[in-house]
């Protein structure tokens, strides 16, 4: 079969996705796969889904900070920013999805907008609902763990 010449191919732009979820969160690329596609069929309809054709070119997520990077076609990039926003839970696991960039090329959208190593963590003890807890901080973001689950805070709430 021969290939469609340049001009009846399919043009595409590539998302720069950022991650967030609670640090003992394990996601992985299926399952991101498969609540972009839901949430592109719930928001867009199927032909609408259809035609923005969402997949996860790369992906990586370790320790709850991560990156993405989701092909869409050209033209599509704001339905395609609208269902990512759509996306609040990733296997029941919370979870922040920030677009940082668009670019016509996967290597341009690594460089720009995924390039360098995530932000490192460090571990704490910190006192929280006067008891003293285990605590990850990631910059000025510190996720405390209670009982069962984490709270969100800044250093700002320890001080």
């Amino acid at each position: 079969m021969k290939h469609l010449p340049k001009h009846l191919r399919p043009r595409w732009r590539y998302l720069a996705v950022r991650v967030e979820t609670w640090p003992d969160a394990d996601v992985g690329r299926r399952a991101f796969q498969r609540e972009v596609w839901y949430a592109a069929q719930n928001l867009l309809g199927d032909p609408g889904s259809a035609d923005a054709d969402m997949t996860v070119i790369r992906f990586a997520h370790n320790d709850g900070t991560g990156h993405a990077i989701v092909r869409v076609r050209r033209g599509h990039i704001d339905e395609a920013r609208a269902a990512l926003a759509c996306i609040d839970a990733i296997d029941g696991h919370p979870v922040g999805l920030r677009v940082t960039g668009t670019s016509g090329t996967v290597r341009a959208c690594e460089e720009k907008y995924i390039g360098g190593p995530a932000e490192p963590f460090e571990q704490r003890h910190v006192v929280f609902e006067n008891a003293e807890r285990h605590a990850d901080a990631r910059g000025k973001r510190v996720d405390v763990r209670t009982d069962d689950a984490f709270a969100g805070a800044t250093d700002l709430d320890f001080r």
